[in-house]
């Protein structure tokens, strides 16, 4: 297991992005009404993962030998998808990020497996624009990758935001 690395993101229209560095990563058809419900828009070498706040996020990148064991039990939303990475190097960024600047970390090359795990969501939501001052209202997400072969997306367990009704 590689060492986690802490990222601050920007989550710029309630959203941040993993794909490959190399990749056109366009996400512009992926955001569905059911990707929006999912917090998880998927292409072929993109997902964007949907925030509960418009400000920055905590997150945790963690670059895995194999699947991990699961723990969506500490979790408030819990979403896996196929993620294909032909460059080897993952990217992960705001939306409105500047690419060549953002973070990347070294995968397998191929097809990945990214388990997105967030935390702290109803603190975070209720906080709004200022949930990023304090730990204890950040919101916090978990991107956990492995080489595994394609297959569809899944949500392991889902979270309603109390305001907004599911589709």
């Amino acid at each position: 297991m590689t060492t986690p690395t802490e990222l601050t993101l920007f989550a710029d229209y309630f959203q941040i992005h993993v794909c490959d560095a190399e990749g056109d990563g366009d996400l512009s058809d992926a955001w569905t009404k059911q990707a929006i419900a999912d917090h998880l828009a998927v292409a072929e070498d993109a997902l964007g993962i949907g925030t509960v706040v418009n400000v920055n996020v905590a997150v945790t990148v963690v670059v895995l030998p194999q699947e991990p064991s699961d723990d969506s039990s500490a979790f408030d939303h819990v979403v896996e998808a196929g993620l294909h990475v032909p460059s080897g190097r993952l990217m992960v960024m705001g939306c409105t990020d500047y690419g060549p600047d953002a973070p990347t970390f070294e995968v397998a090359s191929g097809w990945n497996r990214v388990r997105v795990s967030q935390s702290n969501l109803a603190r975070a939501a209720q906080a709004d624009i200022d949930s990023d001052e304090s730990p204890e209202t950040t919101e916090k997400i978990r991107i956990q990758v492995w080489a595994a072969p394609e297959r569809p997306a899944t949500v392991i367990k889902r979270w309603h935001h109390p305001a907004v009704t599911a589709p």
